[in-house]
């Protein structure tokens, strides 16, 4: 009988050990058994995929820059450029990893227009958008002594012969320096499939203006501020909605300004793997919320001349999906779509 009660009690202290654990598990635990928190226990490596100095670059150091000397992310945050095809060779190193969460990635425009014209097998549904972080724009310059005074002139001698006119970009036929130009083209009713645009990938973009190689650089207009200031070139428009802030920025004129109805808008953002885990998602879209609401991060898109856009996960999906359809019909019409 002893040993029948012994036994008896035993059990339920095991039964009762079992439910505890199962309550604290439960806490931890989401409906899919994964952690409902989750940090980093090791160091991020926060990908540009392109060289140094450009815009994906500045934006992966600007945004690692902020969150370690914040304090908001307490891990490493290691920034390694892996440039080649327009971004493609980084987005194949990004998609090898599984579904890491230490293996973030900038992106922008070119990872839907690159995919769109083949030059690349992985598009942005491979990968899991995290949060958008800033905007930049684009503008269309000219030689100083160029004949065109503003956007309608030079959209005027395209709508006669756009073959004449040479525009340069440093992404490739069919990526964002291309299809930018193209979109206030088309709007202004230049026939865009006569538009001569060469490539030329080592930002030589203001050489071949001065030189005589390239009629119009189309650029982000971050990076012609200092040629503008020296008066080696003009800027003919921004891309932007209304006029940007800045000694040099205010005095461009947007298109709409010029009566061309269009605007464009360089968004970048933060990306991970395809299969990253919800609960890293959410870690990194708080994380990025909270850098963009800093002043230190206000006053990085200041000095380079950004707008605050920040999406969140959800709301970036969606956004990607409407500006690939966008994407898909101009190069469709380009004859640039590799479908």
């Amino acid at each position: 009988m002893k040993k029948l009660l012994a036994g008896s009690i035993f059990a339920f202290m095991l039964l009762v050990l079992a439910a505890c654990g199962g309550d604290d598990q439960a806490a931890d635990e989401g409906d899919n058994g994964e952690p409902q928190d989750w940090e980093p226990e090791e160091s991020i490596e926060l990908v540009a995929p392109a060289g140094a100095g450009g815009g994906w670059d500045t934006t992966a150091r600007m945004t690692a820059q902020t969150l370690t000397e914040e304090g908001i992310i307490d891990q490493d945050i290691g920034v390694v450029n892996q440039p080649g095809a327009g971004g493609a060779v980084g987005w194949a190193h990004i998609a090898n990893q599984g579904d890491s969460p230490y293996d973030l990635f900038v992106s922008s425009s070119p990872l839907l227009l690159v995919p769109l014209n083949g030059q690349s097998d992985y598009n942005y549904e491979d990968f899991t958008p995290i949060a958008n972080v800033i905007a930049d724009y684009a503008s269309f310059a000219v030689r100083d002594d160029a004949e065109w005074d503003d956007l309608n002139e030079l959209f005027d001698d395209m709508k006669e012969d756009p073959s004449e006119i040479t525009v340069v970009g440093t992404s490739a036929p069919g990526s964002m320096d291309h299809i930018q130009f193209i979109r206030f083209a088309r709007e202004a009713g230049v026939d865009i499939s006569q538009i001569s645009y060469v490539s030329d990938p080592d930002a030589g973009g203001v050489t071949q203006l001065l030189n005589g190689s390239a009629d119009v650089f189309s650029t982000g207009v971050g990076q012609i501020v200092e040629q503008i200031r020296s008066e080696d070139i003009r800027a003919l428009a921004v891309t932007s909605e209304e006029r940007l802030e800045g000694e040099i920025l205010s005095e461009i004129p947007t298109a709409k300004e010029q009566g061309i109805d269009e605007t464009f808008v360089n968004w970048r953002g933060i990306f991970g793997p395809g299969d990253m885990d919800d609960a890293a998602v959410e870690y990194y879209e708080e994380k990025l919320k909270e850098m963009s609401e800093t002043e230190a991060f206000a006053d990085v898109r200041d000095n380079y001349g950004w707008d605050e856009m920040f999406m969140g996960s959800e709301e970036y999906q969606e956004f990607l999906e409407q500006e690939n359809e966008v994407f898909e019909e101009i190069l469709d019409e380009l004859e640039l779509s590799a479908e």
